[in-house]
C-alpha cells in the first residue's frame, strides 16, 4: 500500500505563488509516475503535471510555463510550484502514484487532496 499526503494549498491572490507538496509513504517498489491532478467545481478532473521515474515531465496546456513538478526520490516526496497563479487555477490538487508494468496499471493511488483558491 501506499500512502499519499498532500499540503501547502491555500488561499493567495492572483499572480501570487504556491508550492504544493506531496509526502508518500508504504510500499513505493516500482512506483513509475507522480503526478498532480485537480477538479474544480463542476468540472471533470484533469491532469496537471506529471513526471517519470526517468525524469520526464508533461504538462497541461493551461499551466505551462506558470506550474513546475519536481521529485525527491530520497524523501519520498514530489512538489509543484505554482507561480503566477490566475483564478483558472482554483481547484482542489491531487497528489496520484501510479506503478505500471509493460503498459498495465497496477498500481494507483491517490492523495486526500488540497484546496487551492486564487482571487482576483
Amino acid at each position: 500500500q501506499v500512502q499519499l499526503v498532500e499540503s501547502g494549498g491555500g488561499l493567495v491572490q492572483a499572480g501570487g505563488s504556491l508550492r504544493l507538496s506531496c509526502a508518500a509513504s508504504g510500499n513505493m517498489f516500482s512506483i513509475n509516475v507522480m503526478g498532480w491532478y485537480r477538479q474544480a467545481p463542476g468540472k471533470q478532473r484533469e491532469l496537471v503535471a506529471a513526471i517519470t521515474n526517468g525524469g520526464s515531465t508533461n504538462y497541461a496546456d493551461s499551466v505551462k510555463g506558470r506550474f513546475t513538478i519536481s521529485s525527491d526520490n530520497a524523501k519520498n516526496t514530489a512538489y509543484l510550484q505554482m507561480n503566477s497563479l490566475k483564478s483558472e487555477d482554483t481547484a482542489v490538487y491531487y497528489c496520484n502514484a501510479r506503478r505500471l508494468r509493460i503498459g498495465v496499471v497496477t498500481g494507483d493511488y491517490w492523495g486526500q487532496g488540497t484546496q487551492v483558491t486564487v482571487s482576483s
